[in-house]
């Protein structure tokens, strides 16, 4: 169902009233209204009203020839001192332009015009002052885009990122599953419908469920026993692999393969590199709205080659760069080389999630 501010983005008007001309137009509309209303107080409104309207034309020339050139030409190109200069100038143009149409409008009425002439000064630093003014509005508003165009940059490479993350099935680890199932299928075991379940949960969850901002916590914790399940048998006797829950993980939410690449690598890097006796410790704990995960395994016996080292899941700074984006100043994360064991602590604040 479409949402009211789907239905107001889409409209006619709101495109009618994103086009410069018209917000500009409806800007300035606004500015004479508004200086009118409030120098009517002593004058006829009418009267005002043409006032204004020669002060606001002479405003809009002014800010206009500093956006649209002095800003560009000089300002953005760091010419600082140029450009203060050429300012001044307009300014000092602008400013008895104004003051000698408004004298020219005010024929019949010699105070107002002796007035005029007295304040020269003060219509020369109000406009000076508007001028600086739509000047730190450009650059404010500038920033602003940059910032979020940043934003969105980040968001998006983040984003495939994700994707790519939730696509990727180890092929290592699916091909040896398949074989495992193969030959558990050929002796008629008990274990490989459970194997296809698994399987199909895992597969099912990376690819369809996973494309949702946030996800249950349960199910992401659901994923994880599949995954060790699976590789339980593809590992054999020889491994250890122990996996502890403490808490209720009720309706929480986690962003989708969170602790996915920590326990891929725990697997690639540490117990499929010729070693003999191989563990791998997890423990999930759930307090309030904080998770923190643990996850330890073994090293293998000989060194990895580099190329080993350097392959696999997403890398560290990527794991770094999501949980910026995910959790900014929400998550700690500590990682632990050791001689004989690697581990990982991470804690999240869930109630901090940035939803992408």
């Amino acid at each position: 169902m479409e949402s009211i501010a789907q239905k107001v983005f889409s409209s006619p008007v709101y495109s009618w009233l994103s086009q410069r001309v018209v917000y500009h137009s409806l800007f300035w509309f606004i500015i004479l209204l508004l200086l009118t209303i409030f120098d009517s107080t002593s004058y006829p409104f009418l009267f005002s009203l043409g006032n204004e309207l020669i002060n606001v034309f002479f405003y809009a020339a002014l800010i206009y020839f500093n956006l649209l050139y002095l800003v560009p030409n000089y300002l953005t190109k760091k010419k600082f001192l140029t450009y203060c200069g050429l300012l001044i100038m307009a300014t000092l143009i602008i400013t008895p332009l104004k003051v000698l149409v408004l004298y020219f409008k005010l024929s019949g009425m010699p105070q107002i015009q002796d007035d005029l002439l007295t304040n020269m000064n003060w219509y020369f630093l109000i406009n000076f002052f508007i001028a600086g003014s739509s000047t730190i509005i450009k650059i404010v508003t500038d920033w602003a885009r940059h910032l979020r165009e940043k934003q969105e940059l980040q968001t998006q490479t983040m984003q495939s990122e994700l994707r790519f993350l939730k696509s990727q099935i180890n092929p290592h680890f699916l091909f040896n599953t398949l074989n495992n199932l193969y030959a558990l299928t050929l002796k008629k075991s008990d274990k490989a419908p459970d194997i296809v379940i698994k399987l199909s949960e895992m597969m099912r969850y990376m690819l369809y469920e996973c494309n949702e901002k946030e996800v249950l916590l349960s199910k992401e914790i659901n994923y994880i026993k599949n995954y060790l399940d699976l590789e339980r048998l593809r590992q054999g006797k020889n491994v250890n692999i122990h996996f502890e829950v403490i808490g209720e993980p009720g309706d929480y939410k986690v962003a989708p393969l969170m602790f996915t690449p920590f326990l891929e690598n725990s697997f690639k890097h540490g117990l499929s590199h010729n070693i003999s006796q191989g563990y791998v410790d997890m423990k999930l704990n759930i307090n309030q709205d904080q998770v923190s995960f643990y996850i330890e395994n073994s090293k293998p016996d000989t060194p990895m080659p580099k190329s080993d080292r350097r392959s696999g899941g997403i890398g560290l700074v990527n794991i770094h760069r999501r949980l910026n984006l995910l959790y900014p100043d929400s998550y700690d994360l500590k990682i632990e080389d050791r001689p004989q064991s690697y581990a990982v602590q991470m804690n999240l604040d869930l109630r901090h999630h940035q939803k992408i």
